[in-house]
Formats: structure tokens, sequence, C-alpha cells
């Protein structure tokens, strides 16, 4: 019987110095730092987010989440409370997105800041500031998955309609257009051989014809320069011109009236000469009168008027 109490007892003292120790270790482990709280509101979903899980401010351990539940005022928004050191530099441009630590799956929060609104952000119990909450990387890579997943399937319909029996006999003969393009390419240069051969002597006479050009051109020039020297056959023919030009005036001013009188001469001429044809008497009695016109006295009007 002695035996048993002594047991009992060495039982109830070993319980009693382990819970002891327990109770000594969760105090010394106890944070007894002060936390500022904030609040995360959002309607995004929070997958392996639980509560005591870290908080980051860009890498570094500030703070813990101290609980996590549905909005009771906003059906389906979840409330996410944040226990943050006071020396966090949370600011109106602070943000948070959800972080996974390896192959675990277990989500942490990471504060971030865009610097776009440096002003600090107040928080206390009695007025707890809210973070926004931005999707993370998962969350975008799921949008865009399911976003790429709908392209391929838009393509994969597409490429049945593409490939089926109609086009695909289209696509064939094509193929077989493009080879026979591709021979024929090939072909050219065997063809082109003969002209390639002949550019060396085609290059030597264009050669020889820009030389004899560039005598010619030498040749325009002197014969240029000569026709532009004083006493040059241009000059001389311009003086030439202009001598003629003044025997012509000369002409017209001196042997025109001359030649005037000269054909009034010779018409009188012609009309004595004629005169006397006629009537040679009349050298000896002289002309004839002028009969007398109408109103004047003697004039016999000519029968029949």
């Amino acid at each position: 019987m002695e035996n048993k109490s002594h047991a009992m007892i060495a039982g109830l003292f070993t319980i009693a110095m382990l819970a002891a120790v327990i109770l000594g270790a969760v105090w010394l482990n106890r944070d007894r730092e002060v936390r500022v709280p904030y609040q995360i509101a959002t309607r995004l979903s929070v997958p392996g987010l639980n509560p005591q899980a870290t908080v980051r401010y860009r890498g570094l351990d500030v703070g813990r989440v101290s609980r996590i539940g549905f909005d009771p005022q906003v059906p389906g928004q979840v409330l996410i409370d944040l226990s943050v050191r006071p020396d966090t530099p949370v600011t109106r441009s602070t943000f948070a997105t959800l972080g996974y630590q390896g192959v675990t799956g277990l989500a942490y929060v990471q504060l971030d800041d865009d610097g776009s609104d440096p002003a600090g952000v107040e928080s206390s119990a009695a007025h707890v500031a809210r973070i926004e909450l931005r999707p993370s990387l998962l969350d975008s890579l799921q949008k865009r998955g399911l976003a790429i997943l709908l392209q391929t399937e838009e393509l994969t319909k597409r490429m049945n309609v593409m490939l089926n029996p109609d086009n695909q006999q289209a696509i064939l003969s094509t193929i077989t257009r493009v080879g026979n393009a591709a021979a024929a390419i090939e072909a050219l240069p065997r063809q082109l051989a003969p002209t390639l051969e002949a550019m060396p002597a085609l290059m030597a006479e264009a050669q020889r014809s820009l030389a004899s050009l560039g005598k010619l051109s030498r040749t325009a020039d002197t014969l240029a320069a000569s026709l532009q020297a004083p006493g040059n056959p241009v000059a001389r023919i311009g003086a030439a011109a202009d001598d003629v030009s003044v025997l012509a005036n000369r002409f017209e001013r001196e042997v025109l009236p001359l030649t005037s009188d000269i054909r009034g001469s010779l018409r009188v001429l012609n009309r004595t000469l004629n005169s006397l044809n006629e009537r040679p008497q009349s050298i000896l009695f002289g002309g004839a009168g002028v009969p007398p016109g109408p109103g004047e006295a003697g004039f016999i009007a000519p029968p029949g008027n």
C-alpha cells in the first residue's frame, strides 16, 4: 500500500512539472509586442490561408493573421483580420496579395506598396483601417489559363473545319504548286548562267561607250567655248544679219518710192502709145476731145436707155 502511494505521488509530481514546463514555455514564447490591427475585405477566394498565417511586407515578417471569417453585412465578402507591427510603413497605396510557400500550399499575406500615395494610414481597435487585396499570381494564372483554354478550344474547332477533306485536298494542291515553284526557282540559276557569263563583255562595252561619251562631251565643250569666243562665226553671222537689215531699211526708204514713180510714168507712156496707134492723126490735129458725160452740155444718151 505504501509503495502505491509513493508511485502516485511521483506521478502527480511528474505531471505537475510537465505542466509547469509547458506553461513556462508558452509564457516565454508569447508575443508581448504591441500590434496594430488592419483588415482586408475581399470577394476573391483565399485558398490555403489559415489563422496565424504569416504577414510579410516585401518579404519581411511583420505580423500574423488573427482571424478569417465572412462579412455579416456584405454577403459573399471575406474579412481577414491582421495584426501588424507598428513600425510597418502602411500607406494609402499599400495593397495585399496572397503568396504560397513552396509545394505545401500554405498561403501567407504579402503586403506591398506601389508608391502612388505615400500618406500614412492610421489604424486602431476602434477604427480598423482596411487594405486592398489584389489578385495573386495564382488567380491571374487561373483567369489567363481559362482564357487560353477557351482560345485553344476555338482554335481546335477552326483547325477541324480547316482540315476537312475538301480543305485537305486544297492544301495538298497548294503544297504541290509550291514544290513546282521551288523546282522552277532552282532551275532559274542555270537559265541565267549564259546571261551572267556575258555580263563582263557587256560591262566592258558599256565602259567603252561611256569613254566615247566623255570624249564627245569634251568636244562639245570645246565647240561651245569656240562659239562663245570674240569674233566667232555666230557673232559674224549676227553682224551680217544686222547689215542686211540696214540695207533692207534703206532700200525700203529710197528705192520703193522711185519704183512707184516709174510705174506711174510707164502707165502714162503706155496710154500715150496706145492713143497714137489708134489715132496717128492726133499728132497733126491733136487728140479728140473728151465726150461730154451725163449732165454736161451736148451729152447724148446711148440708144435703148
